[in-house]
């Protein structure tokens, strides 16, 4: 999920925060016995500095208040709610989860606190959790666009894009001028690949926003996906044209002319983003990839080592390095990482053969030659299965 996204589902937290947190200091007046006054008017004052202290930005000295606050009273809906929102904006909302549910044993049903339940489920990334919490939000306030628009992420993490896609389409709408709903929107309906829905989220996006550097990669990558690269890469062209700041553009760009066998302009704009985003790991890979048919190999080995520190798993960044390592006559620096490449995905035909290859180096023989009579049984099933669709 986008940082923009939880930065947004922040923002809906502190808003329904801040209601709660004013409806508590204006309670009615303290009781007239002097002692239960007293600590009435304690809880008040730990309330309003909690208050000021969060209008502040201090997070820290506003939870300290908020817990002498529920010291005096275990069942403050201000207190319970406001701690909450004080640690979920700290980045703790797994903390904030059971004071949410305190609250709700205090007052069951209340919406204030459902949502921000919700909220807390969502960025404790617990899906399932959320969205049971919102379904029953959303019969209640069918027209709420946080609620809609949250319904809608929790179900795109959920992998349930049909129906994130609905309540996106809700949401939007509720507000037609969120463009990042439409941004998950539009990713929706790629992972659907309803390549006939996208046209619409364009249009939506380019009335509020004509140079969107998003809509443009949105469209770009649904192009690709249909094998028509000359329009993905116009736009891919327009996104850059756009914003060429653009996270990722210079890298989706250079690997449509990777593909294309305009290894040059792939290079620049591999380096175009690196320079912006020094640890892309689609950049640094396929950057490595180029500089290793060029047989710069020192530079390329260090490509792939960056683009393995940020994302471990990158099988094309495992595999170059192997081969790398391999060509540098290092086999034992091969063996691990084609090891890793093979077992995220055991029909890597290359992966296999070089493995292979990193071992015979090293004399094992008997290994390397299993290793590398698996490549050859992938390939010949792949052939086989490629004759039988002709």
């Amino acid at each position: 999920m986008r940082l923009s996204r939880l930065l947004f589902v922040l923002g809906v937290l502190c808003v329904a925060g801040s209601l709660t947190l004013n409806a508590a200091v204006q309670i009615a007046a303290p009781p007239a016995n002097p002692e239960s006054k007293s600590t009435e008017l304690q809880l008040h004052s730990y309330l309003q500095k909690a208050a000021e202290a969060m209008h502040n930005g201090d997070l820290e000295a506003a939870a300290r208040d908020l817990r002498q606050a529920l010291a005096i009273d275990p069942q403050s809906m201000a207190a319970l709610n406001n701690l909450g929102i004080a640690l979920a904006r700290q980045g703790k909302p797994e903390e904030a989860i059971p004071l949410y549910e305190r609250a709700l044993k205090v007052r069951p049903g209340d919406p204030t606190t459902k949502r921000n339940l919700a909220v807390a489920f969502f960025k404790a990334h617990q899906f399932h959790s959320a969205w049971n919490l919102l379904q029953t939000l959303v019969s209640t306030y069918p027209q709420d666009f946080q609620i809609l628009d949250l319904s809608g992420l929790s179900l795109f993490a959920l992998d349930r894009y049909p129906e994130a896609a609905r309540y996106l389409e809700l949401a939007n709408q509720a507000d037609p001028s969120d463009l990042e709903t439409l941004d998950i929107l539009g990713k929706a309906y790629l992972r659907m690949k309803d390549y006939k829905a996208l046209p619409g989220v364009f249009e939506r996006v380019m009335k509020i926003s004509p140079d969107s550097a998003a809509a443009h990669v949105m469209m770009g990558t649904a192009y690709d996906d249909q094998s028509d690269r000359a329009n993905a890469i116009k736009e891919y062209q327009a996104a850059e044209a756009a914003d060429p700041n653009f996270m990722g553009v210079h890298s989706g760009l250079g690997y449509l002319y990777w593909r294309d066998g305009k290894t040059d302009a792939a290079e620049t704009e591999m380096r175009e983003e690196l320079q912006r985003f020094p640890a892309d790991p689609v950049a640094n890979s396929i950057l490595g990839q180029i500089l290793f048919n060029n047989s710069q190999l020192d530079q390329a080995e260090s490509h792939f080592r960056q683009a393995l520190r940020v994302n471990p798993k990158y099988e094309d960044a495992l595999l170059g390095l192997g081969k790398t390592e391999v060509a540098l006559n290092h086999p034992e620096a091969a063996v691990e990482p084609l090891r890793k490449a093979v077992a995220i995905n055991p029909a890597n035909a290359e992966a296999h053969f070089v493995l292979g290859t990193a071992l015979r180096q090293l004399g094992r023989a008997e290994e390397g030659k299993r290793e590398q009579k698996i490549s050859i049984e992938i390939q010949n099933k792949k052939s086989a299965a490629s004759s039988e669709k002709k």
